[in-house]
């Protein structure tokens, strides 16, 4: 293959993760807006002293199954895995 063709598909193959990584946070969002989970205010209700006084938080760490999933990707993108057998892990692991 080569290096242009090369990286093509490795720039397709980013996309295609980076599209099946928004669509489960779209459906995330929606099934809990069904379920009725609510965000929790109460830890955002501080002190004004208190808040200036804390540190500005670290970006949040990525939740440990998106780098299953990304994994998983990879390994149906490959041929390894079949698209059948992809969908029932992520929806496992997303508790759809």
């Amino acid at each position: 293959m080569g290096l242009m063709a090369e990286r093509g598909a490795q720039r397709m193959q980013a996309r295609q993760g980076y599209r099946t990584m928004a669509r489960m946070q779209r459906r995330r969002s929606f099934v809990q807006s069904k379920l009725g989970a609510k965000e929790d205010f109460s830890s955002r209700e501080q002190p004004a002293e208190a808040a200036a006084a804390a540190p500005a938080p670290a970006a949040a760490p990525e939740p440990e199954y998106v780098g299953e999933l990304e994994r998983l990707a990879q390994l149906r993108d490959q041929g390894i895995i079949t698209n059948e057998d992809f969908e029932a892990k992520k929806k496992q692991l997303l508790g759809i």
